[in-house]
């Protein structure tokens, strides 16, 4: 029989998504499982995009340019200029979402063998795309204790070697809902400079800011134009998972006509996607001070109960709509395997991502779950309730 590759061997499966088949089965012994597992809100997609979609009015569903349509790339230059961004169509390719601008930009970056260093936990899919780029992630940790806040850079220097050759950090981040300040970022700065380094920014998560905190965006920082990588999607902005549409942004043109190579490769983005993210643009400021204010009032449900459970810790994430707890527990694959194989209260249970999968060394997560609240307030009540159950019963021998 034929062998698998090594690079086949060596993906990870998703930690998101690897507890699916125990959620079918709780859902079929008729046990209600509540999803905390997946960043897939549950917030209506705009009006404007949907109806983008219902009436459209073509008789042939064509090819876009390579880098996406004109029209959707000035569009996007001029929603980016409202945050203080400011770049030109043509420093934008719209990608198969925010993942394509990922691989693709590692693709065209980095030589095998080459280092990307991330400040961990960070989302596990960055691993699959580095490994499918040849890419080494070298992880430099942050500390439940703090908030997840970045790193000392003497943490970072110490790892740096002639085969460094970039930073990613997602901000706000996914899993821990942090938000970089000012000075983390002029820090990055600094040793993005000292070393000639890229700096990949996914900032996906943008909009997402509480407690009158403010997004800066890595493409700001003074000096940087040919350093910055940023990653951009519509899913979680307009809440349009499925459109499967993001962007890769960069002023350095070299890099832009190589990644361009690699669109032209897979011909087009998604035209439906591009359709509805064109016009999700014209969606009115309401919507996103409305979305917020629900995600904050989520986040301090979810947040809020679980530090009342004995022995939790979460710290309180300032965007996105994730936090990561710590639970007194030995081992969150199995428990959060257990709450779907063995458990329910009320007729409920919880779907969790234990953070093994979002570390380098799976056991450093070992005690840690990341929960996304983007469920309706009533479900976030009930989940806390569930786990409060859960381990108060984990604890007892099961």
């Amino acid at each position: 029989m034929p062998s698998i590759s090594a690079k086949g061997r060596q993906m990870p499966a998703s930690p998101i998504r690897k507890l699916v088949p125990f959620a079918e089965g709780a859902k079929k012994r008729g046990t209600q499982v509540i999803h905390l597992n997946i960043g897939q809100p549950d917030i209506p997609t705009p009006t404007v995009a949907l109806d983008a979609i219902r009436h459209l009015d073509r008789t042939v569903i064509e090819y876009s340019h390579s880098a996406g349509y004109e029209s959707y790339r000035k569009g996007l230059a001029a929603y980016y200029a409202q945050h203080g961004i400011h770049v030109t169509h043509e420093q934008i390719i719209i990608t198969n979402g925010g993942s394509e601008a990922l691989l693709f930009g590692m693709m065209a970056c980095f030589e095998p063998g080459d280092e990307l260093i991330i400040p961990e936990p960070y989302y596990a899919n960055y691993n699959s795309f580095a490994l499918s780029a040849g890419v080494k992630v070298v992880p430099v940790r942050s500390s439940i204790q703090d908030g997840f806040a970045l790193p000392p850079i003497a943490d970072f220097e110490a790892l740096i070697t002639p085969r460094t050759k970039g930073i990613l950090i997602c901000n706000p981040g996914n899993p821990t809902g942090y938000l970089y300040s000012a000075d983390e970022l002029q820090r990055l700065r600094s040793i993005v400079l000292k070393h000639d380094l890229y700096l990949f920014a996914d900032e996906v998560y943008r909009e997402f800011c509480y407690d009158g905190a403010t997004h800066i965006s890595a493409m700001t920082l003074d000096g940087l134009d040919q350093h910055v990588v940023l990653v951009d999607s519509v899913s979680k902005r307009y809440s349009m998972c499925g459109a499967r549409v993001g962007a890769f942004i960069t002023r350095n043109a070299e890099l832009y006509s190589t990644v361009l190579k690699f669109a032209q490769a897979r011909l087009s983005p998604p035209t439906f996607g591009q359709i509805a993210s064109e016009a999700a643009l014209r969606t009115p400021a309401s919507y996103f001070t409305e979305v917020i204010g629900e995600y904050v009032q989520r986040r301090n449900i979810l947040v809020d109960g679980l530090n009342s459970i004995p022995g939790v810790t979460c710290p309180k994430p300032q965007g996105a709509f994730y936090c990561v707890a710590q639970l007194p527990i030995d081992d969150a694959d199995h428990f959060c395997q257990w709450l779907l194989e063995s458990f329910s209260h009320d007729g409920y249970t919880v779907m969790m991502a234990p953070c093994s999968g979002f570390y380098a060394d799976p056991a450093t997560g070992r005690q840690q779950v990341r929960l996304a609240y983007v469920l309706e307030q009533p479900l976030l009540h009930k989940a806390v309730e569930v786990l409060r159950a859960a381990l108060q019963r984990y604890s007892e021998g099961r």
